[in-house]
């Protein structure tokens, strides 16, 4: 990247109190934002997105609309989305109803094992030539393995590599950002990707459970009360 290009601060992963695993409010996700001078923001829920159209309505200029969205193999990163896509479809059907909205489309941790589908070599392949990019570092990885793989992975494909901290909390957020030209459409970001920078560190493994007790939290909430 040209050091003379002005480039801002953007965090491309995390999950706010509209996911199933977090409890952090849109309010205190953007206060944290800007606290840590984050210039952008993507907000990508797990198989939802309505999350992310609030915090628009909150901070027009700070959040980008996304979703974090499983698939039957692993989970898709869309940006500049306008409509959800569903959970538990086949990969090239995720992709495909991506595309059809205009979103950037990148891959969540492909070799990192969170408890759901790990991606198989054979379906990230089949996709690859459909991606904008390969997140390439995962804050919430245990080891640096994982996101070296990553980053094999997107050289070997020709893409371009997000990062994201995958906070759950406020206390995550920033832990792993890129810099890069500013940007203001879904394509000025794709060609903003090219030239980017990662700026990241792995999180401690005690942040894991975070989601956790969110979860768990979330789930007494909605148990009826034993009488």
């Amino acid at each position: 990247m040209n050091s003379a290009t002005p480039t801002i601060r953007v965090e491309l992963h995390l999950h706010t109190c509209y996911s199933k695993d977090s409890l952090l409010p849109l309010d205190r996700l953007i206060e944290r934002a800007r606290e840590l001078g984050i210039d952008r923001l993507a907000v990508t829920d797990h198989n939802e997105i309505e999350g992310a159209f609030a915090a628009q309505k909150l901070a027009p200029d700070l959040i980008i609309i996304g979703e974090e969205i499983q698939t039957t193999s692993g989970e898709l990163l869309g940006y500049f989305m306008t409509e959800k896509v569903p959970e538990g479809l086949n990969p090239g059907e995720a992709v495909r109803r991506l595309k059809a909205q205009g979103a950037v489309i990148s891959v969540a941790h492909p070799f990192d094992h969170r408890g759901g589908k790990l991606w198989e070599p054979a379906d990230l392949e089949a996709i690859a030539p459909a991606l904008d990019a390969v997140e390439v570092f995962n804050a919430r990885c245990l080891r640096m393995e994982p996101n070296k793989q990553a980053q094999d992975f997107a050289r070997q494909v020709g893409l371009a590599g997000t990062a994201g901290s995958d906070a759950h909390s406020a206390y995550e957020l920033g832990t792993a950002t890129l810099s890069l030209p500013e940007f203001h459409t879904a394509e000025e970001f794709r060609a903003a990707l090219r030239t980017a920078e990662i700026e990241g560190r792995l999180s401690p493994p005690y942040v894991r459970l975070i989601s956790r007790h969110s979860a768990l939290t979330k789930k007494r909430r909605q148990s009826p009360e034993v009488k």
